[in-house]
């Protein structure tokens, strides 16, 4: 599988083995870590992943998009994946596949998402990802809140890859095994209220889509909310919440 594959990780020990078993094939392997304490480096290392250690200090570029700009990739083409993400056969497959269509430059995935150990089926359990799989050099992620300090995470979490050409999606998923923890799962959303809290408060004057500057354009999003050609997504999303009973829409989170 002729890509490069860049996994941003903290203490990932549990989930790590799983996602790197899954990329036997890929032509090389990046685990960008932030300082793990548990065994995430050494288990990296005995699949052979290169480790390299990413050190925030606020700020904009956060890790993938630091990953991206500064790693000497070998590969034409992208895959972004997170520690607790497989890639199927099938899903490896259709990427050798997909790289050989010169019509694209990027594609995006549906998720099969476990939660708390099982697979959701039901109440519209359709998950998709943003722009995972890129040809170098034709994408970037958006910088919403350039201003950002170390509190607020080291890693792209709600900004998402835009792109300079067509996209397309995938028909194999990705396997999403989220947290196993009630609790974790309770603690992890509560940490990214806070952040779209901030982003919410600093408003107009901060956001800066790095992205657009650059002549990228807005790619195909999992968002649920309709945000007409041309508006940025902050400000559709700021007049949402003037709106009666805003709270009823939403946008689907690929980090559920």
């Amino acid at each position: 599988m002729p890509v490069s594959v860049i996994i941003p990780v903290r203490n990932e020990a549990r989930n790590l083995p799983r996602c790197l078993e899954s990329l036997r094939g890929a032509g090389e392997v990046y685990v960008i870590d932030s300082g793990s304490t548990d065994e995430t480096a050494e288990i990296a290392r005995s699949f052979d992943a290169k480790v390299v250690q990413f050190h925030y200090h606020g700020g904009w570029p956060k890790k993938r998009q630091w990953a991206m700009d500064t790693l000497p990739l070998t590969y034409d083409w992208i895959l972004l994946l997170d520690a607790d993400e497989v890639l199927t056969p099938e899903s490896a497959e259709e990427i050798r596949q997909a790289v050989q269509d010169p019509r694209y430059v990027g594609y995006y995935f549906a998720l099969r998402m476990f939660f708390l150990g099982r697979v959701l089926r039901h109440g519209d359990a359709s998950f998709y990802t943003s722009v995972r799989l890129l040809r170098r050099g034709k994408g970037r992620f958006e910088c919403r809140f350039k201003d950002q300090d170390a509190s607020m995470g080291d890693m792209e979490a709600h900004e998402r890859v835009v792109v300079e050409g067509k996209t397309a999606g995938l028909k194999n998923p990705l396997v999403h095994h989220n947290v196993n923890s009630l609790s974790r799962y309770i603690l992890k959303h509560d940490e990214y209220s806070n952040w779209e809290a901030q982003v919410w408060m600093a408003g107009e004057s901060s956001y800066h889509d790095l992205s657009e500057s650059a002549g990228f354009s807005s790619s195909v999003f999992s968002v649920q909310v309709f945000v007409p050609p041309g508006i940025p997504r902050w400000c559709a999303r700021t007049d949402l919440l003037r709106v009666p009973g805003h709270s009823v829409f939403s946008y689907q989170s690929e980090d559920l």
